[in-house]
């Protein structure tokens, strides 16, 4: 029998995983530069979270989610995001008692979601994220989002775009709630199943609909801008001022809608606007979830967030043809011949280790030729050679790949030399 990688995932083989931790790396710089603080967390919960923090109306819950009993009868699902994970960890650890507010919190890892697989969207994908739980300050909401862009930015992308949008709070919410339902009704026969189901539960959700996003009245809905409230318009109005204040450029989308019930207040998007990219142009999603730690039983606690995929971000340097080609080089390849040779060299090789140089050495027993060419394929800043003659004088010869100069050596001398 023939096994496969399971369809919707993939394996990251060594020639495209040191990029994926190349993007790690930044990510942890920038998070450490804005002094937010890993978590993490369990890669799968209790069903009931993601029910009730992502919603029961999303097609995350309703269509997605990979979802066991396990064996004490309880109801487990795989993680399709990680908010609620962490919003979950903040109040089950009582972090609202830091004295430190907001938390500021960063994620990355595999989260599940049963998808039609497509460029850079997988069934299993790593997300990154960002939670700052604890305030309601328009400038967390801008500081949030300048991460999220200074991370894009630090890996090479310049074809982005921020488009932002205000959901309002809960009273401006309601209002245009009822307006979304008195549009909407007389025509809800027209619409897919899903917007049915939809019309009561969480209208808003109908205007994200990709079925029918053509229909005439999804142009004529009200807008929820012409329901925000003062207290709403003049929070949307200071995050837009830090943004500005920033030097942080985006585009007002009335019309944007985040795929989670959680949202409300700011929501945004980062878009790739490469020609190369493809029809999905979102990068990374998020927005202020006020009202999250309440749902599943803490305190109040204001947040904010986003999520971004790795798998996207590296699909969108490829679209700009900015896709890192300088894999990391290897510090000394060691060439020996011979049984003491390599008796030597794996003595050698330990010590180099042991100082930090990244070092290989053959272990097929092939010949001279055969391992110059293994260590110019391995980029290998200098070669060692060491044979029998060596053994007996305690000398290498090392070789300088780059200009080809070679030179005697002492093994005693050897790491000094390296050092120069």
């Amino acid at each position: 029998m023939n096994f496969k990688v399971p369809r919707g995932t993939q394996d990251i083989l060594p020639d495209v995983s040191w990029k994926w931790q190349r993007v790690e790396n930044i990510i942890q710089s920038v998070c450490d530069v804005y002094n937010y603080k890993e978590i993490r967390t369990p890669i799968f919960e209790q069903t009931e979270l993601f029910q009730r923090t992502v919603g029961d109306t999303t097609d995350i819950v309703q269509k997605e989610m990979y979802t066991f009993t396990d064996k004490g009868n309880r109801s487990m699902t795989l993680r399709p995001e990680g908010t609620a994970a962490v919003v979950r960890s903040f109040v089950e650890n009582k972090m609202f008692g830091y004295a430190d507010q907001p938390v500021k919190l960063f994620y990355t890892g595999p989260m599940f979601r049963y998808e039609r697989q497509q460029a850079g969207r997988y069934r299993q994908f790593v997300q990154f994220g960002v939670e700052a739980i604890g305030s309601d300050d328009p400038a967390i909401d801008a500081e949030v989002i300048e991460l999220a862009m200074t991370v894009y930015k630090r890996a090479g992308l310049s074809d982005i775009k921020l488009v932002l949008n205000s959901l309002g709070d809960k009273e401006s919410r309601n209002s245009h709630r009822e307006a979304l339902i008195a549009h909407f009704t007389p025509h809800i026969g027209e619409f897919c199943q899903d917007c049915q189901n939809r019309l009561e539960k969480n209208p808003l959700r109908i205007l994200d609909c990709k079925v029918d996003r053509e229909h005439p009245l999804m142009e004529t809905a009200p807008s929820l801008a012409d329901y925000l409230n003062e207290s709403s318009s003049a929070y949307f109005e200071k995050v837009k001022q830090y943004l500005d204040i920033a030097g942080i450029e985006y585009e007002y989308d009335p019309n944007l809608v985040r795929g989670l019930d959680y949202y409300n207040h700011t929501a945004f998007e980062i878009m790739s606007t490469s020609k190369g990219f493809g029809a999905i142009t979102t990068l990374c999603g998020g927005g202020r979830y006020n009202g999250l730690a309440e749902e599943i039983g803490g305190p109040p606690a204001p947040g904010i967030g986003f999520a971004m995929s790795i798998e996207r971000l590296l699909l969108a340097l490829e679209a700009e043809e900015k896709s890192w080609t300088d894999e990391p080089s290897l510090d000394v390849y060691l060439v020996t011949l011979g049984d003491a040779a390599r008796t030597k060299g794996f003595e050698l090789i330990g010590k180099l280790r042991e100082n930090g140089l990244r070092s290989e050495m053959d272990y097929m027993d092939r010949k001279m030729k055969a391992q110059m060419k293994s260590a110019d394929r391995l980029h290998a800043n200098y070669v060692i050679v060491i044979g029998e003659d060596e053994v007996n004088e305690n000398t290498v010869q090392l070789k300088n790949m780059a200009d080809g100069q070679q030179k005697k050596v002492s093994m005693d001398d050897l790491l000094e030399e390296l050092k120069k």
